[in-house]
């Protein structure tokens, strides 16, 4: 039997520097009938991680180990899929079953994601929870492609650039806003122009940009500090997607609201559990086979060993721009 380590957390922590993950020896487990164990080789540090280590999850179990995003190789379950390279999240892992910040993982077969060959280890541990949150968005808003228009705000952020590459894929125009910035960053499939969340004159500046009309989809990354203009920015009948906020309580025009005949949706990635993530990224394996989608990409230098886990979790916390990748 193999000997390893695994983080584990026994009790939520108190502040940032509470967070103190338990390094402990994980043997290589069996798996049960229906189960296959991965052996995880990546798996990125979200956001989601680090408030579920602060207790922000209310249906989380403890002790755990924590962890939603991975890359890693099957070594145990199903004779067709042994060696195979796989990929995948959920919002149950690290949640209410144990996660990835682990050597090992045991999942359900029905979890199981083929990787896709040009995409690195590391890289493709960065894929899942900002492309399955922006495409659980984008899917119930209706996006379609051409013809359509998305503004994202928080474009630069990672559910921001995987929600211009999905939307640019289809065909649809995207127009981004950041602040401070005039460039959007990231890969996609046809030009992002964006705009300074600061200018005074950013009602105006996307009206124009999207001729008078209006944006179909307004995908909030960030939601209070940019509510109220992303329901501005809509056409009669768009969408603002809401995933997170800083302020818990906004105001709006009801009247407005109602006469333009627009839409609110909230978007929560733990609602699907690793199989039915598994299904999603099976969905986009083809983008990112053929380039139409990339992964973000990993620096050595946030290549971190599960001893540095903590710095790690910090280091998310404060709001890197980086992704954090844990290598067990």
């Amino acid at each position: 039997m193999t000997h390893s380590q695994a983080l584990r957390l026994s009790a939520r922590a108190e502040t940032a520097a509470d967070i103190a993950p338990d390094l402990v020896l994980q043997d290589q487990p069996l798996p049960q009938a229906g189960e296959a164990v991965i052996e995880v080789l990546a798996a990125a540090v979200n956001p989601s991680d680090v408030k579920a280590a602060l207790g922000s999850m209310p249906q989380a179990i403890w002790p755990r180990t924590p962890g939603r995003d991975f890359a890693g190789r099957v070594v145990a379950g199903p004779a067709e899929w042994i060696g195979q390279e796989v990929w995948g999240t959920g919002g149950d892992l690290g949640v209410t079953r144990d996660g990835t910040h682990a050597r090992y993982l045991v999942l359900p077969q029905t979890a199981l994601s083929r990787k896709p060959r040009s995409v690195s280890v590391a890289a493709a541990a960065t894929v899942g929870v900002p492309f399955i949150t922006a495409n659980e968005g984008l899917r119930r808003a209706g996006l379609k492609g051409r013809g359509q228009t998305v503004i994202v705000f928080g474009v630069n952020g990672k559910v921001g650039q995987a929600a211009a590459q999905l939307a640019t894929r289809t065909g649809a125009k995207v127009i981004g806003v950041e602040r401070s910035t005039g460039q959007y960053r990231g890969h996609a499939s046809s030009p992002v122009t964006t705009f300074d969340s600061q200018s005074p004159t950013l009602a105006q500046d996307l009206l124009a940009a999207t001729d008078g009309r209006g944006a179909d989809i307004a995908y909030n990354t960030v939601g209070s500090p940019y509510f109220d203009i992303a329901l501005q920015s809509l056409a009669i009948g768009g969408t603002q997607i809401l995933i997170s906020t800083i302020e818990r309580q906004v105001s709006f025009d009801i009247l407005a609201f109602y006469r333009r005949n627009l839409q609110m949706l909230g978007v929560d990635s733990l609602k699907l559990t690793v199989s039915q993530c598994a299904e999603v990224l099976n969905s986009l394996l083809p983008g990112f086979d053929d380039g139409s989608l990339k992964a973000f990409d990993v620096d050595e230098a946030t290549l971190i060993p599960l001893s540095g886990a903590g710095d790690a979790y910090r280091k998310v916390l404060s709001g890197s721009m980086d992704r954090v990748v844990l290598a067990p």
